[in-house]
């Protein structure tokens, strides 16, 4: 009997060893991450920081403007940075600045949007939503060429629609800021005679050359705050789409090259940036996955919004680099991670657009570089189940957000509409009615919930804050009816974080009591029932 207890013994413990998931090889504790930059991206990264605080991660952003973010990564002042652009080697046409990066760096693609165009326009108290705005007339206001709401270019916009005889009053940066260089970078490619006819320079900066009635703030919320001011009736600013959106505020729809006035939705931007070109030259680290938006600017997709791009988050990858530890750089992998998979989940719902496969897949490889990140800590390897909304797993070559894009009504294209209440009058602030014929609501905050008729209302079903479409047709899919294989809402992070052994544990631990409890019985049955050897 001693011996059939030996036994029975030691196949459980065989057990127990063959199914016992291995421990994580974590050995290295997190360690506070500090990052400075974008306020461009900033409401995404925010809100990114509150998503890995579910598992000890401590991770504090400042959003000071890129150009600081930049300086502040290449001084060693901080952990990463975010920047709309990458480091400027030639001089600010406005300033001169000649920036140098001091430290080995790596970018990567972290967010995606539009830069919108967020006013404040009251028409008989009532805040007005209908404004559409050509490439043309938006440079016109921002260089001081187009001074009233009703001049004759701003009426053509808007399909013989007069505005009030008020004054604009223009809203840009003060601080050295990606948006200012994106918007910049624009005019002069689309706009530039009139751009450099204005700035008396050529290309981009980062430091908008205020001149006449414009007012200067300092980041992307200063503006917004500034434009929906009580005080704020006839002004005009920059901003993230995800800005006027928090404050319910409208953005004018831009005219693309199709012909049509479009918003710079999750959906528009998506279809925007399949037309970038992204730079893969991996033996140019300085160049490495930065875009160029010629494609972007000049898209012939009626659904396009031409002012689409993304930013970078700026990595440390020297293995000497003074700033990183081991810990650091486990808490940086693990939230660059978060970022550009489970995050991008509520891009839509944040104002942004999430990022496409490729630049997701190559942010991997930039995560699995970060300095003194072990190969135990690497956080970047589960590419399979990383669940961004425009990963399609039965066509991965496709951008499904893009596939899903409606078309923009007949009333935004140009000669038609306005597609507001009443052929484009005013609504009350908080309001956005839809346009004819169903569609996200005309020039506004598109909000779930909006009916397209007086009929079901439509559904939201990846939380994005906006009415789902029919892939095939383009119109709201409705309470009641079919429903689209949308991604859902997002998971929490520990369970997405935890690799394909650990998501298997409670599974495990069951199997194993059970064997605990009835494998001895059962082996001591066993052997009972064989006969004794003769002796």
């Amino acid at each position: 009997m001693k011996r059939r207890g030996r036994l029975a013994g030691a196949v459980l413990a065989i057990l127990v060893a063959v199914t016992t998931p291995a421990a994580p090889a974590f050995a290295v504790p997190y360690e506070q991450v500090e990052g400075t930059g974008s306020t461009w991206s900033a409401n995404a990264l925010q809100q990114w920081v509150t998503g890995v605080q579910t598992t000890g991660n401590r991770v504090v952003y400042t959003a000071n403007g890129s150009s600081a973010g930049r300086r502040d990564f290449s001084n060693f002042q901080s952990d990463f940075g975010v920047s709309e652009i990458p480091y400027q080697t030639r001089p600010d046409p406005v300033t001169g600045v000649v920036e140098e990066a001091r430290r080995e760096f790596a970018y990567m693609p972290i967010v995606a949007g539009g830069t919108s165009f967020m006013y404040h326009i009251e028409v008989g108290g009532r805040l007005y939503r209908d404004l559409r705005l050509s490439g043309e007339t938006i440079v016109g206001i921002f260089t001081n060429r187009i001074t009233k709401w009703n001049d004759p270019a701003i009426t053509r916009d808007n399909n013989g629609r007069a505005l009030p005889a008020i004054d604009i009053v223009p809203v840009v940066r003060s601080d050295g800021s990606g948006t200012t260089a994106q918007f910049s970078l624009w005019m002069d490619k689309q706009h530039q005679r009139q751009w450099r006819d204005y700035c008396g320079c050529q290309g981009l900066t980062s430091y908008y050359p205020r001149k006449g009635r414009q007012v200067a703030q300092s980041g992307s919320d200063n503006v917004a705050n500034y434009v929906a001011a009580g005080s704020g009736n006839g002004t005009i600013g920059y901003v993230e789409f995800s800005y006027a959106r928090n404050k319910n505020y409208p953005v004018a729809k831009m005219l693309n090259r199709a012909g049509y006035y479009v918003a710079p939705t999750d959906h528009n931007v998506a279809v925007a940036l399949q037309e970038a070109r992204i730079n893969t030259d991996r033996s140019n680290p300085r160049e490495y996955l930065t875009q160029v938006l010629d494609g972007v600017y000049a898209s012939s997709d009626r659904r396009a919004y031409p002012l689409s791009s993304y930013s970078y988050m700026i990595l440390p990858v020297d293995v000497n680099d003074r700033r990183m530890t081991p810990g650091r750089a486990r808490a940086l992998a693990d939230y660059a991670y978060y970022s550009i998979c489970e995050g991008q989940r509520n891009a839509g719902q944040l104002g942004y657009s999430p990022l496409p496969r490729n630049l997701v897949q190559a942010g991997f490889d930039q995560i699995g570089r970060i300095a003194k990140l072990s190969a135990e800590d690497r956080t970047d390897k589960d590419f399979a189940n990383c669940p961004n909304p425009t990963f399609d797993p039965r066509n991965p070559g496709v951008n499904k957000l893009a596939r899903e894009a409606p078309n923009p009504p007949e009333c935004d294209r140009q000669g038609q509409g306005p597609c507001g209440a009443a052929g484009g009058g005013p609504r009350p602030t908080g309001t956005a009615t839809p346009p004819p014929g169903g569609g996200t609501p005309s020039g506004g905050v598109p909000s779930a919930g909006t009916s397209p008729s007086a009929g079901a209302p439509p559904v939201d079903l990846d939380g994005d804050g906006i009415a789902d479409v029919d892939p095939e047709t383009g119109q709201p899919i409705l309470a009641g009816g079919s429903e689209t294989d949308l991604v859902g809402s997002a998971t929490e992070v520990a369970a997405f974080r935890q690799d394909g052994t650990s998501r298997w544990l409670p599974v495990l631990a069951a199997g194993l009591v059970l064997l605990v409890v009835l494998l001895p019985a059962l082996v001591t049955r066993s052997l009972a029932r064989r006969p004794e050897p003769r002796r």
